[in-house]
């Protein structure tokens, strides 16, 4: 999987005649702390872990569209779908996920979708190394979005995959 600022629009990817799932995630910064959801842990995929807030990319939607419907239902938000680069791309064998660092939003976060989770919370990035995250570039991409100088670093690394 790598991480870069490759965020096009993708055709569903067929691999071994199953579909990866297409998903946007934002990473909500604010005053140094990133918001993260606790998913239940009666959910199939991904149980009883922190993630980033978003989904699936419905038929129709761009990313930006699709992302900016994730936040106003899970988390109650406004935002404008995002004009400029995502900060990464996460590639595994079950899904395709771009992830942009979101700043500016109208509303407070509440959590919209108690079905999906339990606890929406802020974390600084200590405190995020420390929780079950439900992907191994989290950190990673924790640590490159709450850094202060985050536009000036390197964003095509690689963080492994899934």
């Amino acid at each position: 999987m790598g991480v870069g600022s490759e965020c096009e629009t993708w055709q569903v990817i067929e691999t071994n005649s199953c579909r990866r799932h297409r998903i946007v995630a934002g990473l909500l910064i604010r005053d140094g702390r990133a918001l993260l959801c606790h998913r239940s842990a009666l959910k199939a995929w991904f149980p009883d872990v922190w993630d980033l807030p978003g989904g699936h990319i419905e038929e129709g939607e761009t990313p930006g569209q699709a992302l900016a419907r994730e936040l106003r239902e899970e988390l109650g938000l406004d935002v404008a779908e995002p004009r400029d680069e995502c900060l990464a791309r996460v590639s595994t064998d079950e899904f395709e996920m771009q992830v942009w660092r979101i700043t500016e939003w109208t509303g407070s976060p509440a959590n919209g979708a108690p079905e999906e989770h339990d606890e929406v919370a802020w974390f600084a990035l200590p405190e995020a190394r420390t929780l079950e995250l439900a992907h191994a570039s989290y950190p990673a991409l924790l640590e490159e979005a709450l850094s202060p100088g985050w536009r000036d670093r390197s964003l095509d690394r690689q963080t492994g995959s899934g």
